[in-house]
Formats: structure tokens, sequence, C-alpha cells
């Protein structure tokens, strides 16, 4: 079992489904215009509207990439300079969010979370934001909720991946059934979505219906592009179902289509040591 998604992309196998939020915080930089002046928050200097945007802009992703580095005092520094910047950007707020969470402070990121969303009703962004949040703090039903909003908006690109993260989030709570038409519900909006096969699969897998989930895989890799996830993934269902001849093709496609992914040397390790 894996960990929710943001943008797309994909970890590998672990226990624990929401323990690591790579990319979960969905952050749209974009730059504000406008030549307006306007009051300026105590500290700092008095600038047009479109230059405090900029500014705010700039300090916020350098605080993002601060965060992602771990350095978590420069990202606090930076973050908080753009919310003085431009107080009402949704984004920033998110990414405040985000950064209490990092901070082990989930009152005040729960707060962050939802002034992102009051700040931009409805954006799926802030959405899946908050929805991430609440499946990896024990609120399934919450975050379940979220991410279907997420998906139902019409301006939301990619539905599929919302429904996946419900489905990953309603695993996490162990309401296996409602993951499964989560999952369902993915690959009916993008059946080559390969994170959604993946997640179905793997619930298949752990479930025994090892046919079910070796036909979505192969359906998947005949006509899609592989994915060293879904190649180890379908060596550890015909192991499951004692093909070794599968298995082994699987295991060639892997170590020859990706030799230096993180899923080869996982491979290489247990047919090294079995036991």
């Amino acid at each position: 079992m894996r960990s929710m998604i943001g943008a797309g992309g994909m970890t590998a196998p672990v226990a624990a489904l929401l323990a690591a939020l790579v990319g979960t915080l969905i952050v749209t930089f974009v730059t504000l215009t406008g030549c307006k002046t306007s009051s300026q928050p105590t500290g700092v200097p008095t600038y047009t509207t479109s230059q405090r945007s900029k500014a705010a802009q700039a300090n916020l992703q350098l605080g993002m990439g601060y965060l992602q580095q771990g350095n978590l005092a420069l990202a606090k520094d930076k973050i908080e300079r753009a919310n003085l910047e431009d107080p009402h950007s949704a984004e920033i707020h998110a990414a405040l969010g985000l950064l209490d969470e990092r901070l082990g402070k989930d009152k005040e990121a729960d707060k962050e979370y939802r002034e992102a969303l009051s700040l931009a009703p409805g954006d799926p962004s802030m959405l899946n934001n908050y929805a991430v949040y609440l499946c990896s703090h024990g609120r399934a039903p919450e975050g379940v909720h979220n991410f279907e909003l997420a998906a139902g908006n019409p301006l939301y690109r990619s539905p599929w991946a919302a429904y996946t993260n419900a489905g990953v989030c309603q695993r996490q709570a162990h309401h296996e059934t409602e993951a499964a038409q989560q999952f369902a519900r993915a690959l009916q909006s993008n059946p080559a979505y390969s994170e959604a096969v993946f997640q179905a699969s793997d619930l298949d897998l752990a479930q025994q219906k090892y046919a079910v989930a070796r036909l979505r895989v192969d359906f998947y890799l005949t006509n899609n592009t592989a994915t060293p996830d879904l190649l180890l993934l379908g060596w550890r269902i015909a192991q499951a179902q004692a093909d070794a001849a599968g298995a082994a093709r699987y295991a060639q496609r892997l170590s020859k289509e990706f030799p230096n992914s993180a899923q080869a040397r996982s491979l290489a390790a247990n047919q090294a040591n079995p036991g």
C-alpha cells in the first residue's frame, strides 16, 4: 500500500498509506497584477499591489523550496513574510497549513487550510490539500468528502487523482469496499491512470483476488507505458499465484526497462534473500 498523491507521481509501497505525503500540497503559483496602492501590514515597506503580490509569490516559492529541503526555520521565515505581503492569498495560507503540519501544530494547520478554502471556496487544489490533511489525521469521512468535492468541480483537470486519493483514504480507514468503489470511479474517469490501476490491483491482491488484480495490471501494461510500480506489483501477484514463469517475466521487464529504479533494487534484494 502507499500514500496519497497530489499532482501525480508514484511512491514505493509502504505499510502506512499516509506516512509520507510527498508532493501532496498543490500550490499554484500565480502572478497577481494590479496598480493600486493600499494599506500595508506593519513592518512591510510600502509597495504597489502588483509589487507586493510579486514579492509574496517570490517568498512563497522560496519558502516552499526550503520546506521541501526540510529547512523549517527558513521556510517559516519566507512563508510568513509572504503572508505579511499578501494576507489574502489562498496559496499562502495553504503553505502555512503545510508548514504548521511539519511543525506538529495540528490545530494551527487545520485553521490555515480552512482559511485557504474560505479565500478560494470550491477551489479543487485547496480542497485536495485539506482533504490530504484530514485523511492523514484520522478524519476520513471529512477527507473523502473534500476529495469528492474537488473531483466534482468541472474546472478540475484530474478528477481521477482525487477519486484515487479518496480510495486511499478509505483504505487507510479500513473501509475496503468503499475504497474499491473510489478506485473504480477513478478508472472510469481515466482508465489509463496508472496510480488508480496500482491502487485497485494492490487492494485486490490484499484480498486474494489474484486473477482480477493480474488481469487489470496486464491490460494496463499491454496498452500503456509500463511503470516500475506496476511491474513489481505484477511480480507480487504472480508470486501469490505460484506462477514462477509469469513472475520471471515481470522481473525481467523491470530489470531491463527500469534497472536503476528503487523497485528493481527492491526486487533484486528480495530475490537474493527470499526468506
